[in-house]
């Protein structure tokens, strides 16, 4: 009887890979699960020729367009279904948060 081949799920190891670089396929927003309401940017991003993933865009604004280049590590938004990981920012195409003065080591801010 023929086996069935399993899915390989994409999440990135710390010890192996700890961030990955890609490219955007698509920029949408998505809506969180039941107890909050919002539209989260969430951007899916090609790692290679066969393998994509959902990565969660964090801070205020952001300036992806398709074909952006973009840094992903682990750890997406928890309140969103099927999104393990988020970008990076201040990093290749996606530009650092503007106007922020604490917490500025997530959003890509150097000191000033």
């Amino acid at each position: 009887q023929r086996q069935k081949k399993k899915q390989k799920k994409i999440v990135l190891k710390k010890k192996t890979k700890p961030q990955l670089k890609g490219w955007v396929l698509k920029v949408r927003t998505q809506t969180p699960r039941k107890p909050n309401s919002a539209l989260r940017k969430v951007v899916k991003i090609q790692i290679s020729k066969k393998k994509a993933l959902v990565a969660y865009i964090p801070g205020i604004g952001h300036n992806l367009k398709k074909h952006a280049t973009v840094l992903v590590r682990g750890g997406g938004a928890r309140d969103l279904p099927g999104v393990k990981h988020s970008c990076v920012r201040g990093v290749h195409d996606l530009a650092a948060v503007q106007n922020r003065f604490k917490r500025r080591s997530l959003y890509g801010i150097k000191k000033k």
